[in-house]
């Protein structure tokens, strides 16, 4: 099988690569520099030389807060017609697509769990844009993983606690709201459901993925 990863230097893109080297499971990894995914021609031209089976699609605009002004347009860009592109080549070649997508998909209303049958309702920009992303990916694939997680952390690239441990360093004090609450995602169990869902078949279609247990940006910035 030959397999693809988009965004293969970000923080979701590098744990997913650690994960296959440690099973020796080979892959071809990509960035904005040698695949621009919003490049239609050069996207479809990458697919038709190198035919890949899977495309781990973790490339994306992730800056939530800059999304809603002077992020919008690359936002959109990246995350919808990046998306479009992509999930339009994965099936001219008839490849299995992995969408990465977010709880911003909800309006957050909801006290209890979001299940998958829930209805969307975005009320970001960056919300919207992953949601159309979503609707692309079905739009124009049968064999596709869309996987909502949340409040994504880990080892490699820029998250949440390396901000808060980078602020840290430099205030004694440190203020974060509280009455935000979700669901922590550690990247390494993102991509171990990612690979899993692949490996055992799972039907195709929308998953819901993140760690036990909840707490608020206060709780997360504690511990």
């Amino acid at each position: 099988m030959k397999i693809l990863i988009t965004g293969a230097q970000g923080q979701l893109g590098t744990e997913l690569r650690h994960l296959l080297d440690s099973r020796d499971i080979a892959y071809r990894g990509t960035d904005a520099h040698d695949l621009d995914i919003t490049d239609e021609k050069a996207v479809d031209q990458y697919f038709k030389d190198y035919q890949p089976d899977l495309i781990y699609h973790c490339a994306a605009y992730t800056a939530v807060d800059k999304a809603e002004d002077e992020g919008k347009a690359l936002n959109q860009k990246v995350n919808v017609d990046g998306t479009r592109i992509l999930a339009k080549a994965a099936a001219a070649i008839d490849a299995t697509l992995v969408y990465i997508s977010t709880d911003y998909v909800f309006d957050g209303d909801k006290k209890d769990i979001y299940t998958v049958d829930d209805q969307t309702a975005p009320r970001n920009e960056y919300g919207r844009a992953k949601y159309e992303g979503e609707q692309q990916v079905q739009k124009y694939l049968k064999k596709y993983y869309i996987i909502r997680t949340s409040w994504v952390f880990g080892e490699y690239g820029h998250n949440f606690v390396y901000t808060m441990l980078d602020l840290a360093k430099t205030h004694k004090e440190l203020t974060v709201v509280d009455d935000q609450y979700g669901r922590p995602s550690w990247t390494k169990n993102l991509a171990e459901f990612m690979t899993f869902a692949v490996d055992q078949k799972l039907a195709y279609g929308i998953y819901h993925l993140s760690n036990d247990n909840s707490c608020n940006w206060y709780e997360f910035a504690s511990a």
